[in-house]
C-alpha cells in the first residue's frame, strides 16, 4: 500500500475536495512533493487543526 499519494488520491480517501486537500498543506506546511503528499503526515495533521476525516481504507 502506498504512503505517497497524489492530492486526488488523498481526497479520495479522506473526503475532502482536492483543492481543500491542498490549502491544508500549504496552510499547515505538509510538503507536496514530486507531486505527492504523505498520507500519514497529513492525517497527522487534519487530527492536529481538529478536521473530522473519515478513517482510511486500508
Amino acid at each position: 500500500m502506498a504512503n505517497h499519494l497524489t492530492p486526488e488520491e488523498v481526497a479520495k480517501e479522506t473526503g475532502i475536495d482536492r483543492e481543500e486537500v491542498i490549502r491544508i498543506c500549504v496552510e499547515e506546511g505538509v510538503p507536496i512533493y514530486h507531486g505527492k503528499i504523505d498520507k500519514t503526515l497529513f492525517q497527522a495533521t487534519l487530527e492536529a487543526v481538529g478536521t473530522a476525516a473519515p478513517a482510511s481504507r486500508s
